[in-house]
């Protein structure tokens, strides 16, 4: 068995970017371990340290060195290898040279080409701590780092100055020089607390050494978890909550070795702004964690995270109250100045703004709008008038001040200034819910007229940039048309929303008539979003030729597209299923390849075979039970009453050859075989299943 030990790489640096610093590490531990595994060096387990100074990781269980490894050249083929007095050719004489060795040294192996000759040696593996230096270089060189800095007079480039290297095989020091600094065995503690060099002696002191010593927690998910419980812990001291948002969380614990809770306080006037604006100054502007009650009001509190251990925490505290005081007095004048002017009263300054260039303002844009989402709310059961006054006011908040100064309120700060205007409480919500769901996993709008709104303005979009000629393209998609397909097809099947996409696109096209775009836009579209809607249902647990056997049919509603794909995952575990498929198949190849004119209708006169009526009449009867049931949407049941074919099915490619002499009778039955057909394609193409 292989000599283990454990390897410690450490690299410090000045303060990395808090946002980059978890994708970083994780990185830069893939990288090390992947070093390791092509270097064929086994080892048991790699765990990755990032606080704001450092990049680390600790593998335990390295081999000290590679195995030996048995290796294989292939020279030249034997009967090339020698001329006819059996004297070794310039082509053996050249392969035996390269490996060192006289040519009878070689072996001769058979293969199903031939013989050959090959060298065989055996490769001494090499020692891992003369391996490691490159292994750090590859790791470093492949980190996600858009843009390199360099500092000083060094070559050395990296995202920030590196102050310290700290290498450690076992107890050994790895010697080696790493972007311009020498390696050692020394690390350093916090800025303040523990400047001074730490001598580490074994990787495994690393955690302990740095936080007893040091004052630096250097497991993120250990300091992340600290700093949480220290703010619920905080917040519950005044009988709140604390609101954590996970991306501030992760980026706080960037930001800090040795996290510290500071509870702050603000003037109660303030809380008469909107409380979105004062959380939005305080997570985005100033990392604190706001502080809200059991109904979720905001409190006159805040939490920030300090990386010190101050004596005088009342110091830093007073400092961050001075701090967010003018940002508060800040969002109250601008919900003040903008409640002087209503939404209505700014749509004519929409047209100072550029939606897009070819397509014209958002003036332009919110007409368009307007007239999709009234048809849409009137589809769904809402006051069309309702629907247009929302689409109208849509944008009107991006003119105001406080959307000017927190761009992540639009939508929200709209409800809030409909309300203040006396706009009803539909068209109000739905200014918020327009943008919903904002991100994967977001909720999704509850009212018809946000979902009217947020619909309307999205199918405009993606008409529009596919109209001049500018769909995403690899991983490009400057305008998200894919994040908004998906938010559509959301809304339409999550919220059972019976919408016909591909009408609701010819309007869109239609809407833009004073506007050059493609004539086939809303073609182009309607199929981009199916195939959105083939990635959606996968996601959603749906099987690939479930999937298929749909779309191919071209449903124009995404909720019906959905309920007939669940219908088809049904189907599929029944008996007759794969019979059925099987068949459906048969019928789609038959048809393909005939050349004949078929008649309407199958005229039963023209039956030879029992198996002929017997079919025709099962088929009556089918389609008696399944024509309600499709009007209605009920495609379950559709499919089961479908599925009571299979036995007269069966009897017919049994006892009937569709392919008759007579073209007259040939013709009748394919057109018989075309309507069986025809009934399942209402719901699938059944022949795209793999059952059975």
């Amino acid at each position: 068995m292989a000599n283990k030990r454990d390897l410690l790489i450490e690299i410090g640096t000045e303060e990395l970017p808090p946002k980059a610093l978890l994708t970083l590490s994780e990185a830069f531990s893939s990288g090390i371990c992947s070093g390791l595994e092509q270097n064929q060096l086994n080892y048991l387990s790699a765990t990755p340290f990032a606080t704001p100074r450092r990049l680390a990781v600790h593998v335990k269980g390295v081999d000290e060195m590679q195995a030996d490894r048995e290796v294989e050249r292939r020279g030249p083929a034997v009967k090339a290898a020698y001329d006819k007095e059996g004297n070794p050719t310039k082509a053996l004489q050249g392969f035996a040279r390269s490996c060192g060795v006289e040519p009878d040294a070689l072996e001769t192996v058979e293969t199903d080409k031939g013989q050959w000759l090959v060298f065989r040696s055996t490769q001494k593996g090499q020692q891992t701590e003369a391996l490691i230096p490159d292994m750090i270089n590859a790791a470093l060189n492949a980190l996600p780092i858009p843009k390199r800095m360099r500092w000083g007079d060094l070559d050395a480039e990296f995202v920030r100055p590196v102050h310290w290297i700290t290498i450690l095989f076992g107890d050994q020091v790895v010697e080696t020089e790493i972007l311009s600094v020498k390696s050692g065995n020394a690390t350093r503690g916090h800025r303040f607390h523990h400047p001074d060099p730490i001598i580490i002696n074994d990787p495994n002191d690393y955690v302990k050494t740095l936080e007893e010593q040091g004052k630096v927690f250097a497991v993120f998910s250990v300091r992340k978890d600290f700093v949480k419980n220290m703010v619920q812990a905080s917040a519950e001291e005044v009988d709140g909550q604390a609101v954590i948002d996970p991306d501030l969380l992760n980026e706080v614990t960037s930001l800090v070795e040795y996290p510290t809770p500071i509870m702050g306080s603000f003037d109660e006037k303030f809380l008469d702004v909107p409380q979105e604006a004062l959380i939005s100054a305080m997570q985005g502007h100033q990392k604190y964690f706001p502080v809200v009650d059991d109904t979720g009001k905001l409190m006159p509190y805040f939490i920030t995270i300090s990386n010190i251990d101050s004596p005088q925490p009342e110091v830093i505290k007073a400092g961050n109250e001075r701090v967010i005081r003018p940002r508060f007095a800040d969002a109250m004048f601008f919900w003040e100045q903008d409640k002087a002017h209503s939404l209505e009263s700014r749509l004519e300054s929409l047209k100072t703004v550029t939606f897009q260039h070819k397509l014209g303002s958002l003036y332009d844009k919110s007409k368009r709008v307007a007239k999709l989402a009234g048809e849409i709310a009137k589809q769904l059961g809402a006051d069309e008038l309702q629907g247009i006054r929302a689409a109208q006011l849509s944008k009107c908040d991006l003119m105001s001040e406080m959307v000017g100064e927190f761009p992540e309120l639009q939508g929200i700060m709209g409800e809030y200034y409909a309300k203040h205007d006396g706009e009803t409480e539909q068209v109000a919500t739905a200014l918020r819910e327009q943008y919903m769901p904002r991100f994967a996993g977001d909720l999704l709008p509850e009212t018809i007229l946000g979902q009217a709104v947020g619909i309307a303005d999205r199918l405009d979009t993606l008409v529009g940039i596919f109209g001049i000629g500018q769909p995403p393209t690899g991983d490009k998609d400057p305008f998200g048309l894919r994040r908004a397909a998906l938010s559509i097809l959301r809304v339409c099947v999550e919220a059972e929303l019976p919408l016909n996409l591909q009408a609701l696109l010819q309007q869109a096209q239609a809407n833009y008539a004073d506007v050059a775009i493609d004539a086939k836009a809303h073609e182009q579209v309607f199929d981009f979003m199916l195939e959105r809607l083939r990635g959606y249902a996968q996601d959603r647990g749906v099987q690939y030729d479930s999937v298929d056997a749909v779309l191919t049919c071209r449903p124009q509603s995404p909720y019906d597209a959905s309920l007939r794909m669940h219908s088809v995952e049904g189907f599929r575990a029944l008996d007759a299923a794969a019979s059925l498929a099987s068949a459906n198949k048969r019928i789609h190849n038959i048809l393909k390849k005939s050349e004949d004119t078929l008649p309407e209708a199958t005229d039963p006169t023209y039956f030879e075979h029992a198996a002929e009526r017997a079919l025709y009449d099962k088929l009556a009867e089918v389609q008696e039970m399944v024509t309600p049931l499709l009007a209605a949407g009920d495609y379950t049941q559709a499919l089961e009453s479908m599925a009571g074919l299979r036995e007269s099915v069966d009897t017919f490619f049994d006892d009937v050859m569709v392919m008759a002499e007579d073209a007259t009778v040939r013709a009748n039955r394919l057109a018989f075989l075309q309507s069986v057909r025809h009934l399942f394609l209402q719901i699938a193409d059944i022949s795209k299943l793999n059952v059975g």
